[in-house]
């Protein structure tokens, strides 16, 4: 049988509608995407749905407003504290974790929920206050304090460290130098923080 050089070719199939669970998944990762790359003002409705090759009806659906789909994007997207580093020392404890916080800064999620403590007014920030503090602060302190209590146990840090204020030494160092400095947190400046601030900080009184 000669086959003519005219004859079609099968016609492929569509692809296949997303829906449910996939398309939402896409969303929020087109959401966290655009918040790393454009920021918290220059985030739209039009260029998420643009970016998971939705439509914007798809997403008003779902999530009302800006607000509602940037909260759960970041609730999806943080990336979990996981077990405490425990390596044998309070300082090199101390090291690993920053190491995991700098990691987990500078992750897509990461720079999407610095885009929005960056850039958001009062009023917007308190509509994601649960998550920051749900999603970050908690598991960071309760990281840092399973590596301080290990330290007390060992007798490498004094007693009444384990408070509020060491715990929030690092974190807000390093925001600040990420923030005012731009500082992007090189192993070596991990290293100084931690030897200069920290440990100090930690010593028992006399030690």
């Amino acid at each position: 049988m000669v086959t003519s050089r005219w004859t079609a070719a099968p016609a492929q199939a569509a692809p296949s509608r997303r829906r449910g669970a996939v398309l939402e998944t896409a969303i929020l990762e087109a959401a966290l995407e655009q918040l790393g790359t454009v920021g918290w003002h220059g985030l739209t409705m039009e260029g998420v749905a643009t970016r998971a090759q939705t439509g914007k009806a798809a997403i008003y659906r779902r999530w009302p407003s800006k607000e509602d789909l940037v909260a759960d994007a970041l609730r999806a997207g943080l990336p979990g504290m996981g077990a405490a580093p425990d390596l044998g020392s309070v300082r090199d404890d101390l090291v690993a974790l920053t190491r995991l916080a700098r990691d987990a800064m500078y992750s897509r999620p990461g720079s999407a929920l610095r885009s929005v403590i960056h850039e958001c007014d009062s009023a917007q920030a308190e509509r994601f206050h649960d998550v920051i503090v749900q999603g970050v602060v908690e598991p960071a302190i309760r990281v840092l304090h399973e590596v301080i209590d290990r330290g007390i146990e060992r007798g490498e840090v004094r007693s009444d460290a384990a408070n509020g204020y060491v715990y929030d030494a690092v974190p807000a160092m390093m925001m600040y130098r990420s923030k005012v400095c731009g500082s992007e947190w090189s192993d070596q400046d991990i290293e100084e923080m931690v030897d200069q601030l920290m440990v100090p900080l930690l010593r028992p009184i006399g030690g």
